[in-house]
């Protein structure tokens, strides 16, 4: 095995026990999924209207958006690894709080802590992952932060409905604490030390990361610093410096994309979804209420298939990344979730309007999820955290992470919480017919302005933005001038 083999290696390991945090974050996510069916039961110790299992649903989000301004400056004073270990805290008494709880107001203050918890990692998370990367591995490395929250998911979708909602908390529990105890051990990111001048730590981490010679790349990842630091980065810089502003744009267009196109509802409410396709008796505040069709695969099976699709496509997402490209990966991604939310969309409106038209159609909404989970993950789902670290100096790159989650936390809260509204005022089929139209839209902004970062340093990348944007302004000079 070569030294760059062994280095490599030791990257994946070292990224993987990171994102370990990324997994609980997962847990999280996908916990409504089986947990609502059981709250709005007429068997729940805690009833549950729909209206509150929005709320349950959605407020983690809502409140991960409070939590990147301060874990930005932790970050950025106390180191990364430091602040994901601080991230872990708050997932560690959320689910303490889902094991006690005896009331709906109670499970409220446990997804409030959780999304402080999430808002914390996936501010930081990219960030770390991005740094500790050579630039062969960089891609493949961050998606792996996707890949780990996947598998979170996966693990409620096939626990959940086989144990009590406490004893799901409970195992969920050992994630974090999992976490601490192995990711205490793992060195801090070289580009934090080197942005204090500590020369002698920074080289120490980046031989714990490294097999072979780091001379040439230490020296590189301090010029690169230094040529960062000339001007110390503020939260204007995002705004004033043409290029920052050009990546900002980028990002959040991305990230617009990523949520518009349903994914949050998806995750959140499959087994809701798979009710209303399958024809079995769906709970309205705590009444079930029967269908006159028969579905073939029960809810929760068919969560299962959704979830495992989705780990597995994760998994061929961070094979393709660092060989495919980031924007390929995007614009397949954003086309095919446009038209399988399209015939999710048309099914449910003929489901609701002409059932005989579909009735043998059973299996379609199925098909139709799996493929749009396939699509996702091999893109959407991955690759926008994989800009985060890529597109922005090492100066601003806090602060635009903490700007991008803000946006994206209150982006995901928008679609969890409107997507049981709208559904329940308007129908289901106009949902998936709004997000195919986001993100068909989506897709011709990707096309349009998003730049390929495969295999670049992020000294070349910076360079391609300063390009562009002196494009940019010489089109619009000439035009003026026309």
């Amino acid at each position: 095995m070569t030294a760059k083999t062994r280095s490599h290696w030791k990257e994946y390991g070292t990224a993987l026990c990171a994102t370990l945090i990324t997994a609980t974050a997962g847990t999280c996510y996908g916990w409504p999924s089986p947990t609502l069916s059981y709250l709005q039961s007429p068997d729940s110790k805690i009833p549950t209207t729909n209206d509150q299992g929005s709320w349950i649903t959605s407020i983690m989000i809502l409140c991960s958006a409070l939590t990147p301004i301060p874990s930005a400056y932790f970050a950025d004073r106390f180191g990364r690894k430091t602040t994901l270990l601080l991230g872990a805290i708050p997932f560690i008494l959320g689910w303490v709080l889902v094991i006690v709880a005896n009331s709906v107001p109670v499970l409220y203050v446990a997804r409030m802590f959780s999304g402080l918890g999430y808002g914390i990692v996936y501010t930081v998370a990219p960030m770390y992952t991005g740094e500790i990367a050579t630039n062969e591995v960089r891609g493949a490395l961050s998606t792996l932060i996707t890949l780990m929250n996947k598998v979170g998911i996966l693990a409620q979708y096939c626990i959940g409905p086989f144990v009590s909602m406490r004893t799901l908390a409970a195992i969920n529990l050992t994630l974090p604490i999992s976490f601490i105890l192995t990711f205490i051990f793992l060195p801090e990111s070289p580009y934090y030390y080197l942005k204090f001048e500590r020369s002698e730590r920074a080289e120490r981490s980046l031989r714990n990361l490294r097999s072979g010679d780091i001379r040439t790349e230490l020296k590189n990842i301090e010029l690169n610093v230094q040529e960062d630091m000339k001007n110390r980065g503020t939260w204007g810089d995002l705004l004033t410096e043409a290029t920052n502003r050009k990546a900002m744009w980028i990002t959040l267009g991305v990230f617009t994309v990523q949520q518009l196109c349903g994914s949050a509802a998806v995750v959140a409410y499959a087994e809701t979804i798979f009710k209303c396709a399958t024809g079995q008796s769906t709970t309205v505040n705590g009444t079930e209420v029967p269908s006159n069709s028969t579905g073939y695969i029960q809810p929760y099976q068919e969560s299962i298939i959704l979830g495992c699709v989705q780990v597995a496509t994760c998994v061929l997402s961070v094979i393709l990344v660092d060989r495919v490209g980031r924007k390929p990966l995007l614009l397949l991604s954003a086309l095919g979730v446009g038209l399988m939310n399209c015939t999710i969309g048309t099914y449910f409106y003929f489901d609701a309007f002409n059932k005989s038209a579909v009735a043998s159609l059973h299996w379609l909404p199925l098909a139709a999820l799996l493929i749009y989970i396939v699509c996702y993950a091999i893109g959407l789902s991955t690759v926008p955290y994989v800009t985060i670290g890529e597109m922005f100096p090492t100066n601003v790159k806090l602060y635009a992470s903490c700007v991008a989650h803000i946006y994206t936390g209150v982006a995901m809260f928008s679609v969890q919480k409107l997507f049981q509204v709208v559904k329940d005022a308007y129908g289901i089929y106009t949902v998936f017919w709004g997000f195919a139209t986001l993100s068909f839209l989506g897709l011709v902004f990707m096309l349009a302005v998003l730049p390929e970062t495969k295999g670049k340093s992020f000294a070349s990348i910076q360079a391609q933005l300063r390009r562009e944007v002196a494009r940019d302004n010489a089109e619009k000079l000439a035009t003026v001038e026309y």
